[in-house]
């Protein structure tokens, strides 16, 4: 597992040295958007709409828009004022019980556990824990941000879940067309009810559970790769900065004929003239050398070699 955060966990004047892991992954199957033309992976630019041009990520700052296309500018050193100085703390505030705890409070799920230095006054924690069976509520800050979490239990590990601040749950009185609680029922229908749900309950096995869609999906894929429905994208050439330099100005000299070893391109020969003998004489500094205007006229002799020979191929 990759380690995301370090720090310690305060209890009371004891210190205890963790490291932070990912508790939980998503496992849906993404899909990437193509170019349909040339099945080549769409990419996603940052664009300004006043400049109309893409912007890189230097000349990118934050503002927060009080007001619809009016901002306050804030920079690295506004938020590094703020930032708490307990930042690699989990600060144990109290010890609540679970059950007080609503399910829609949680938010995401971390594992901790001890540092080189810290084992032991993990397993203290965690057995105290165990016998009270209490579940701590702390403050963490990650990432520059100050979470309400709680420390609990699972197995053998403890872990730390971020919840929900109060203010960023919704209240229920905002969903819409919910019957009163005091609707009245009828006896026997409810009596149904609490039967159906007492001979539906059983105990929690999460293995029971699976994605029916996702696996159906899996299972396509690898029916369309067995059948090779397969699209290959065009491989993109990339390129050095400075080795398009260098191409470029090797390119400009060959072609002002200032290259210090020129190449001389000679027209291939028509099929009427003879085929010349290969000469060893070595050509000496006195022979002039190819000019850039000769070159289209070579290209139109070697053009025009080559539809003669198609044409000579070609059964009468």
């Amino acid at each position: 597992m990759h380690t995301v955060w370090k720090g310690s966990i305060s209890f009371g004047l004891v210190n205890i040295p963790v490291r932070m892991f990912t508790a939980t992954e998503e496992r849906d199957i993404r899909f990437r958007q193509l170019h349909k033309e040339c099945n080549t992976p769409i990419k996603y630019t940052k664009m300004c709409p006043h400049c109309q041009r893409e912007v890189d990520a230097s000349e990118i700052v934050r503002g927060y828009e009080y007001e619809k296309g009016h901002f306050v500018m804030i920079n690295d050193e506004d938020l590094e004022a703020i930032t708490p100085e307990t930042r690699r703390a989990i600060e144990i505030l109290d010890f609540v019980d679970l059950s007080e705890i609503d399910p829609v409070y949680f938010d995401k799920s971390y594992f901790l556990s001890p540092q080189d230095t810290g084992e032991k006054a993990y397993a203290l924690l965690r057995a105290a824990m165990g016998q009270t069976g209490k579940i701590a509520i702390a403050q963490v800050t990650m990432r520059n941000r100050q979470s309400l979490a709680v420390i609990r239990l699972y197995e053998h590990c403890m872990m730390l879940e971020t919840i929900f601040y109060p203010d960023e749950v919704r209240p229920v009185n905002q969903v819409p067309a919910l019957p009163e609680a005091t609707i009245a029922l009828a006896e026997n229908e409810l009596k149904m009810a609490t039967e159906l749900i007492g001979n539906m309950t059983v105990p929690f096995d999460p293995a029971k559970y699976t994605d029916e869609y996702r696996s159906e999906l899996q299972k396509m894929i690898e029916k369309k790769l067995e059948g090779q429905e397969i699209a290959t994208a065009p491989t993109v050439a990339r390129t050095n900065v400075i080795d398009l330099m260098q191409a470029l100005k090797e390119s400009l000299a060959s072609t002002a004929g200032t290259s210090p070893n020129p190449v001389k391109i000679e027209p291939e020969p028509t099929p009427a003239a003879a085929k010349p003998k290969p000469s060893r004489k070595r050509a000496t500094s006195a022979e002039p050398t190819a000019a850039p205007k000769q070159m289209p006229a070579q290209s139109e002799a070697m053009t025009t070699t080559k539809k003669l020979r198609r044409k000579k191929a070609t059964p009468v």
